[in-house]
Formats: structure tokens, C-alpha cells, sequence
């Protein structure tokens, strides 16, 4: 990277690639690289061996290329290495991929086989992974407004574990269960129904540091069952537990443990916690597991109530630009088992079985989304002026410095991701069917869609050639891209092509226009 040549539009975090056809690797599966040779696809895009430009041909764009072999080491690197880390405290770890972040039953199926378990947050999830063939005790049911089909749905496949996340909640989970009868799925020798398996959710109060609308464990949000004292209800008193200090008035978390306990068509299972998502470092994780060793040691002493099992969430970040610095698997097992190791010895409690549910973490970087270039337009920008103030120049800027940012459209955008738009995320971006030696031009990736916030990468240094046709490569889309798509504008989702070994395959099919039109009732 170098600032010779910068934009005084871009970012600071944003310097100029040295070498602009070099591909960082940390932002891309491992099976990814450019092909040598003098040829005419010389310096092309490859995955596994296959061009982006033969990619394009067969299956069009926009189109999310996945690596399978990738998407498989990554979910093997975080069951091996946490399962090390942790085989003396509780036997190794139980390994959730989070469903949320991109599920179907291609992927469904390597979880499976990689030894992983699966995590899903609503019925339609458990469809797919019922379609996929995962065993129910191999499963987790989220979702903070679960309705009783849902439920129902979770039991009768024999799920194993529903993730609790309100008191009123429970009540419903406890009643469905009850109302079964001996001959539903999971019944005992026929005399007695199943009992729910169960793993509340609390919020530990952990601020991690990331996105305020992807934060999840403070107060003042719609996840969890809050661990701060005085939370509970008025009939409720409890033991005085408030999560540290053992002084203070009843929390909502005690009280769920409590009303569980009491239920005999429950099988509470353990407490959960989820801190946010894309966090590098490992602190907040290390913060949520101490404050959960000590509820978990509160509750016995309290209640003579053992739960045996605890999940620390997920919320792994991976690198989106040049700079990001996501921690591997290895290290954030590490940390976190030298911190559950230490607790359960201070409080003289059997480690329970741990659990995780990464999701970005393992498909995010396995997939980059590829575009054609269609329209290219120079637009000369003021260029603002920072802590000096300016008399009477608009909007901050010194009048006559202006600069010249690119816009680059392509045949995507916000309808196949979203992040930009929600967030504010960013993302890099690569020209994929040749490369080039052009002076670097500060450039801005949006969108064909009807709207101003319609961006796909916000600031990059593209070669100063890009032209209409061209292919470009966005990395890191694996994870809440295709998942939170749209059909905005009547754009037909793209479809997800897996690679391997130099093949590709649709593991999800692109729409078409008569997809598009299929629910259209008419006049």
C-alpha cells in the first residue's frame, strides 16, 4: 500500500495498492488466484481452476461464487481447533454453524459431514435442514418471536435445543410441550410426551465493540433475557443474584431459570449469550463466558439447578478491506478456554459442555459475487475540508479544490446485498477478467436500482481502464448477502454456484422472470 497517487476523496483507512491486480488473501477463499501465463486469460480471475470469464458464459452475473473445498476447511478449522483447546475442560466443543449468515441444503449437508451441528433461527430454516436430511438433536431453534407452529414444528422433529429468548416465551414452550400427547415424536416408552430442550438467552450486558445494529448483548435491544438486577418481575424475588457481585435484586435471567425449573415438560439444557457480530478481538467473548461461569454458579447454589451446557454465540469478524485483522480459530479457542478453565476452578463448578455458532466466520470469505461493468461516469467532487473552518464555502469544502471520483455500475446491487446500505459496510473489489497496469483511480461500485443509497463498494483504487464489460469481483459476500436479498426494481435474485475440483454447480438456481412473475394473481 502507498499514498502516492491517493484521492483527497477517500477514506484514511484507504491507501493505494501498490500493486492493483494483487489479491490480498486474507479477503478471499483459498482456492482463488489470478492465472499465469502469456494466454489470452492471462491474469484472469480463477476459482479452483475455473475463469471468471468461462463463470460468466455459462451461468451469466450477477452470480455469488462459492468455494466448497474452502467453505469445508473453514468450518473443519474451527470444530479441530476448538475441540483441542477445550478437551480437557468439558471433551471438546459442540460446533453450530449459524444458518442465518447463508444456509441451503448443499450447505446443510457439508456442515453435516464436517462434523458441525446446525443452527437455525426460524421454521423456514428448520425446513431446509429437514430437507437436507440433519438429524433434529443436531439442530438449534432461534428467534426472538418464535410462533407456536414454530415450536410445535421443533418438537415433533426432536430439535435439540430451543433457544429461549422471553419469559413469555418459556410459558408458551412449556404449554405446547405439555399438550402433547404420549404418541408424539420423542415420547417415552409411550407413558410420557418429550419433554422441550431448552437453552435460555441471556444478555450478559457485553458492549462489543462493532456496529450498533448488530451489537446484541446490551440492554437496550430486542434479544435475551437481561442478567442486570432489578429486571425481574414484581412477584418475583429470587436469591439476590446479580451476576457478579451476588448482592442485589432478582434479574429476568434468574427468574427464567426459576420458572424452568418448575416445569416439568421442560429439560433446561444450559444458558446461552450472543455479543454481536464481526468482532476481532477476543475480550468480549472472554467478558459474556465469565459472567455466565458465575450465573451458571449462582444458579446451583440458589436453585440445587446444574446446567450442563453453555453457549458463547458466535459473532466472528473475517476481513472485508485490506487491514482488517480477524483473530483464527485457534487463538480465540485458546483465549477462551484458559478464561472457562480458570472460572469453573474459582467457583468449584464442573465445566459444562461449551458451544459456539459461527456463521460469517466460515462462509463469508469461501464467496465473492461477480458483476458486469456497465455504465462508467466521472463526477468532480468538492473535496471537503477537515477541522478548518471555511467562510462561506458549501458544505465545507474549499472553493475550486475539487476531485474527481468514479462511479462504476454494474448489474447488481442493494438486491443482492444489502450491508452497504444497512451498515455502512465496506467491501474491496477487483477487476476479474484481465489485469491491467493503468494508474489507479479512486472509484465508487453501486448499483442499476432506483435509489441513491444503492452502493456496492464505496471506495476502491480501480485500474483507471475498467470499461463497459468488464468483469469485476467483490470478495467476502458469502455471509447476510444472499441472505438478505430482495427482488427490489423486479430484479431476479442471482443464483449461488459452488466449485469444486474446477466444476461448478448451482446449489441455488437464479431466479427468472417467471419466478419473478409466479405469485402475480393478475387484475
Amino acid at each position: 500500500m502507498t499514498s502516492e497517487g491517493a484521492s483527497p476523496l477517500a477514506p484514511e483507512w484507504l491507501a493505494v495498492p501498490a500493486d492493483l491486480n494483487r489479491l490480498v488473501p486474507e479477503l478471499w477463499a483459498h482456492d482463488v488466484a489470478r492465472r499465469p501465463g502469456g494466454g489470452v486469460a492471462s491474469g484472469e480471475l480463477a476459482v479452483g481452476g475455473l475463469g471468471v470469464g468461462d463463470i460468466k458464459s455459462a451461468y451469466g452475473s450477477p452470480v455469488f461464487v462459492l468455494s466448497e473445498p474452502d467453505f469445508r476447511a473453514r468450518a473443519r478449522a474451527f470444530k479441530t481447533a476448538f475441540d483441542a483447546a477445550f478437551a480437557d475442560i468439558c471433551g471438546g466443543v459442540d460446533v453450530y454453524y449459524a444458518g442465518k449468515s447463508f444456509l441451503c441444503t448443499a450447505v446443510a449437508t457439508w456442515v453435516r459431514e464436517e462434523g458441525l451441528r446446525l443452527d437455525t433461527a426460524s421454521g423456514g430454516e428448520l425446513a431446509v435442514a429437514e430437507r437436507a436430511g440433519t438429524p433434529g438433536e443436531l439442530i438449534g431453534l432461534h428467534g426472538n418471536n418464535k410462533s407456536d407452529a414454530e415450536i410445535r414444528r421443533a418438537l415433533d422433529y426432536g430439535v435439540g435445543r430451543i433457544i429461549v429468548d422471553s419469559l413469555d416465551e418459556l410459558e408458551r414452550v412449556a404449554r405446547i410441550a405439555a399438550e402433547r400427547g404420549t404418541d408424539t415424536p420423542g415420547a417415552v416408552d409411550g407413558t410420557e410426551a418429550a419433554r422441550a430442550k431448552v437453552m435460555l438467552r441471556l444478555t450478559p450486558g457485553i458492549h462489543a465493540h462493532t456496529h450498533e445494529f448488530i451489537a446484541t448483548a446490551h440492554e437496550d435491544q430486542k434479544f435475551g433475557l437481561s442478567m442486570a438486577p432489578g429486571t425481574a418481575g414484581t412477584g418475583f424475588s429470587g436469591s439476590g443474584f446479580d451476576g457478579e457481585t451476588g448482592a442485589g435484586t432478582a434479574s429476568m435471567a434468574e427468574e427464567a431459570v426459576a420458572a424452568a425449573a418448575g416445569h416439568d415438560s421442560i429439560e433446561l439444557l444450559g444458558v446461552h449469550c450472543h455479543i454481536g457480530s464481526q468482532i476481532f478481538e477476543p475480550e468480549g467473548f472472554e467478558a459474556a463466558a465469565l459472567r455466565l461461569i458465575s450465573f451458571v454458579a449462582a444458579m446451583r447454589e440458589a436453585y440445587g439447578v446444574g446446567l450442563p451446557e453453555m453457549d458463547l454465540g458466535g459473532g466472528y469478524g473475517i476481513a472485508y478491506v485490506p487491514g482488517d485483522a480477524p483473530r483464527p480459530p485457534a487463538e480465540i479457542a485458546t483465549a477462551l478456554a484458559a478464561v472457562v478453565r480458570d472460572a469453573c476452578a474459582r467457583h468449584g463448578i464442573t465445566p459444562p459442555r461449551i458451544s459456539i455458532e459461527p456463521g460469517r466466520a466460515i462462509v463469508g470469505s469461501t464467496t465473492f459475487t461477480l458483476y458486469e461493468v456497465g455504465t462508467v461516469k466521472d463526477v468532480v467532487v468538492d473535496v471537503p475540508v477537515v477541522d478548518v473552518p471555511v467562510v462561506d464555502a458549501p458544505d465545507g469544502a474549499t472553493p475550486g479544490l475539487t476531485a474527481v471520483r468514479r462511479y462504476i455500475s454494474v448489474d447488481g446491487g442493494m438486491s443482492d446485498n444489502a450491508r452497504p446500505v444497512l451498515y455502512d459496510a465496506d467491501y474491496s473489489v477487483v477487476l476479474a477478467n484481465r489485469t491491467s497496469h493503468a494508474a489507479a483511480q479512486l472509484t465508487r461500485v453501486v448499483g442499476k436500482h432506483c435509489e441513491s443509497g444503492d452502493i456496492v463498494v464505496r471506495d476502491a483504487y480501480l485500474p483507471s481502464d475498467v470499461r463497459a464489460g468488464d468483469l469485476l469481483a467483490v470478495p467476502g459476500t458469502g455471509a447476510y448477502c444472499w441472505a438478505l436479498s430482495s427482488n427490489y426494481n423486479y430484479l431476479a435474485r442471482p443464483g449461488v454456484l459452488a466449485v469444486r475440483d474446477g466444476a461448478a454447480r448451482w446449489i441455488v438456481r437464479g431466479e427468472t422472470e417467471d419466478d419473478l412473475l409466479s405469485r402475480d394473481m393478475g387484475v
